[in-house]
């Protein structure tokens, strides 16, 4: 029991630092108001209209542009720190004595000794108060 909370514990606390420390960017391309592509850590695929800007630029919406890039960059956490260097007096008390009183949680009645578990009787060949008929009353 106490193995397979200890390996659930580690494999989620080892989840948990691989997920703090994973970073990722969304790019996304919108054509007006309309989404066209999105992509996760690569640049997303345009509509094509900067080739029709190069082709005629008489209209105010291709000198303007109607597209729009939007990049979401989510930074994952850089540095662990796997030592508890600045843990004060009484969050070490408190650390302690949590770890003493969970253990003790978990210790077990100390296991019943029989002095004559391997003790065999030896075997009955006759009833010795039948044989005899004398019976104490």
């Amino acid at each position: 029991m106490k193995n397979v909370f200890r390996s659930i514990l580690s494999v989620s606390m080892a989840i948990v630092v691989l997920l703090s420390t994973v970073s990722f960017s969304v790019d996304m391309h919108y054509c007006g108001d309309t989404l066209v592509d999105v992509a996760l850590n690569t640049k997303a695929t345009t509509c094509g209209m900067e080739s029709m800007q190069n082709l005629s630029s008489e209209s105010s919406i291709t000198k303007n542009g109607c597209c729009t890039d939007h990049k979401v960059v989510v930074d994952g956490q850089d540095e662990l720190n796997s030592s508890p260097s600045q843990l004060t007096l009484d969050n070490q008390l408190f650390l302690s004595s949590f770890v003493y009183v969970y253990n003790s949680l978990f210790e077990t009645l100390p296991k019943q000794v029989t002095p004559f578990q391997d003790y065999h009787p030896p075997t009955l060949v006759s009833d010795i108060q039948v044989d005899y008929e004398t019976f104490l009353i």
